[in-house]
């Protein structure tokens, strides 16, 4: 059993779900399986037996101790370590664009505050196959076990760029020729008007306030959802939805 008061570096996992993604999908990048010695989880123990076959560090604790280091969120019995190679720096911008090919379709949050919808951001943007997504590190959720747990798998795959100065990385990206198109309630177009193919970055505000001034700003256009009900706006993991799935049908993708 690992010493309490010392934690691995890495990301940690929580619940079924994320650690079985974790397990299938990137197994050589799981540092450790914590279980509770009483759990009787048929998925849990199923779970293990795979980790064993793999040949993963495996420890076992109580429900008490998986409570604290999972800071009281649902765990189902079962945490990991993971050691994550997806995250970039803003340094890293240029190295990661090098690798996505010439007309990427970025997926870019202005300060998403909630961690359940930035995982579920994300897992809509790994669905659709976005070659990253872009979010600074402050005034923002940051990736936290909640929202990894939210992003079902995708928190662990996708390319994820953490940046100090978003205002800076939007710049850069002009610089490369990827336009930027920011969703706005106030735009005088639709997402059905505009022209969402090419190398493009979708830039989603955060909840309530939308893009800060600046963000829009550097936006080659803006456009809006169509709302035709009663209510004003969209949660923004659903209208980051519509939206990178609006520009796979015009890319031909959808």
């Amino acid at each position: 059993m690992p010493t309490k008061n010392k934690k691995p570096a890495g990301a940690l996992l929580i619940g079924i779900h994320s650690v079985a993604s974790a397990l299938h999908q990137r197994p050589e990048q799981l540092i450790e399986i914590l279980t509770t010695s009483e759990t009787k989880n048929p998925r849990v123990i199923e779970l293990v037996e795979e980790a064993k076959s793999q040949g993963i560090s495996l420890s076992q604790h109580s429900r008490t101790y998986l409570d604290r280091l999972a800071d009281d969120n649902r765990h189902q019995d079962i945490i990991a370590w993971f050691d994550a190679d997806n995250i970039f720096s803003e340094k890293q911008l240029a190295q990661v664009l090098d690798n996505v090919g010439p007309a990427p379709l970025l997926l870019i949050l202005d300060g998403v505050q909630d961690p359940h919808n930035l995982g579920a951001c994300l897992r809509t943007a790994e669905a659709a196959g976005v070659a990253a997504v872009i979010y600074p590190k402050d005034k923002s959720s940051g990736l936290t076990p909640v929202a990894r747990r939210a992003a079902a798998g995708a928190a662990e795959v996708i390319p994820l760029i953490e940046v100090t100065n978003l205002a800076r990385v939007l710049r850069q990206l002009k610089d490369r020729g990827i336009w930027l198109a920011g969703t706005s309630d106030h735009a005088t177009a639709d997402i059905y008007s505009v022209d969402l193919k090419g190398g493009l970055g979708i830039v989603m505000g955060s909840e309530g306030r939308g893009m800060r001034r600046l963000t829009e700003e550097l936006c080659d256009f803006t456009f809006s959802l169509p709302m035709q009900g009663s209510v004003s706006s969209l949660n923004v993991s659903v209208a980051t939805g519509v939206c990178l799935y609006e520009a796979l049908r015009q890319r031909g993708q959808a």
